[in-house]
């Protein structure tokens, strides 16, 4: 038998125990039977009832770190991402949580911990120390549009927008993403959560349109490569993201960006990183894509059965 989280599907087969000879611990009997995930053996030495006890004591500290998959987020120094790396850490009897950022002072910002990588995301080979030995991905990286300098709003018209070079979404959302999804399929991830954005289906959207970027274009290609990549994957497409509590609203699922044709297409940053994590607890979140909003604040009821959001979602792309 496996020791797997609640609802998780990570675990770890049974490996078996070998010892020089039989000991007289005490504590042995208890656990012989237990599925050990590491080799070891056990000399005469762990006769002493100290000893023994230390031993037992390290290597079921082992199995519980061995027990629990370990997490990449990727963009995790984003608004987004900080929320789920911090959410990762808080529950550490369930995950083994990793950042990955862009640059050492975002590192700084959220820690500066030795779990958190600095690497580019559109060179592969930048990022494979930070992939190397984990069990899931979630992916939060996206080109980020900015805003030109002499905008003056008191004169009425719209601001106008540009991307660094070389940060076009073409780069970072579409080859950054790949990258991440070709890094993660090597080293043999059980799942991938990739966050996107509503309004996909519309060439025309809006969002397109600034610095003539065409993200939502670039984003659904990744996406595409994902689902086409065989490995479990969860594809959220978030509404507008708004940086406000979470865990307090009924969350939406919805398809072809139906949620936008209504007056709930926001949610909180909070309610996207939350659902980023339970969509690795649950089977029924496996192999779907869904557009995600929120009831308003006060309307509905709070969600806190996950398995049972994920199981209204049908669609797989």
């Amino acid at each position: 038998m496996a020791i797997p989280t609640r609802g998780s599907s990570f675990s770890t087969p049974p490996i078996s125990i070998f010892y020089q000879r039989q000991p007289t611990c005490s504590l042995f009997p208890k656990f012989r039977n237990l599925p050990f995930l590491s080799y070891f053996s056990l000399s005469s030495s762990l006769n002493k009832g100290y000893t023994c006890r230390s031993k037992f004591r390290a290597l079921i500290v082992a199995m519980a770190d061995a027990s629990r998959p370990t997490v990449l987020v990727t963009g995790a120094g984003g608004r987004t991402g900080q929320i789920v790396h911090k959410k990762l850490k808080e529950r550490s009897d369930q995950f083994v949580g990793r950042g990955l950022v862009r640059t050492e002072e975002s590192k700084e910002k959220i820690g500066g911990a030795e779990d958190v990588f600095v690497g580019d995301i559109r060179d592969a080979n930048s990022i494979g120390p930070a992939i190397e030995g984990i069990d899931a991905l979630i992916i939060l990286t996206s080109a980020v549009p900015k805003m030109k300098p002499g905008f003056d709003p008191s004169k009425g018209g719209r601001p106008e927008f540009y991307f660094e070079e070389g940060a076009y979404p073409e780069q970072v959302d579409w080859i950054g993403q790949k990258n991440q999804i070709d890094a993660a399929k090597a080293v043999g991830v059980k799942q991938i959560v990739l966050v996107g954005s509503m309004g996909g289906m519309n060439p025309n959207h809006p969002l397109n349109s600034l610095g003539n970027g065409n993200i939502l274009v670039w984003k659904r290609k990744a996406e595409q490569y994902l689902a086409d990549s065989g490995i479990p994957y969860t594809i959220i497409r978030a509404g507008g993201l708004q940086d406000k509590e979470g865990g307090i609203r009924e969350l939406l699922v919805g398809k072809d960006d139906e949620l936008l044709q209504t007056e709930t297409r926001t949610i909180a940053r909070a309610d996207v990183a939350e659902v980023c994590i339970q969509a690795l607890q649950y089977e029924e979140a496996k192999f779907k894509a869904f557009d995600l909003a929120s009831k308003p604040e006060g309307t509905g009821t709070p969600t806190k059965d996950f398995k049972s959001l994920f199981s209204q979602i049908s669609t797989r792309f």
